[in-house]
């Protein structure tokens, strides 16, 4: 699973406007196209922080959608939402558990301020039945 989310790139008088589809209140805009997709990662990266902190649900996000450029958040970001997504409605203990380490321990998978390791995460998706694959742009 791939964590992208499809954005609106418009261009203005003053430089570029990014407005995401599934979160209608994330937006940003930069001078450059180069610059405003960077902006869009960040403000993503920002919003998905958010909700995820505050408990708020994660919209998915739309697939196919003509015209919009996809964008994905930071990589710590994107791994707290794919455990939180593979984990589905397993509890943490559950979790912790198949991992055989504390609540707080395996707790620390879905939060964006902990950067987990390739190890930890390559157990984490081991237990919940997935296999960890990674890629670079």
């Amino acid at each position: 699973m791939e964590i992208r989310y499809p954005a609106w790139l418009r261009h203005e008088e003053t430089g570029y406007f990014v407005e995401f589809v599934d979160l209608p209140d994330t937006f940003t805009e930069g001078q450059t196209v180069e610059e405003a997709l960077f902006n869009a990662s960040e403000v993503l990266t920002a919003m998905l922080d958010f909700k995820i902190e505050h408990d708020q649900p994660i919209p998915s996000m739309s697939e196919g959608v003509s015209g919009a450029v996809y964008v994905a958040p930071d990589a710590k970001t994107q791994a707290a939402l794919l455990v939180r997504h593979a984990r589905g409605e397993r509890s943490m203990a559950d979790l912790a558990r198949a991992l055989d380490t504390s609540w707080p321990a395996a707790q620390r998978l879905e939060d964006t301020r902990h950067w987990p390791s390739l190890k930890q995460l390559e157990k984490a998706a081991s237990a919940l039945g997935k296999r960890l694959v990674l890629s670079m742009e």
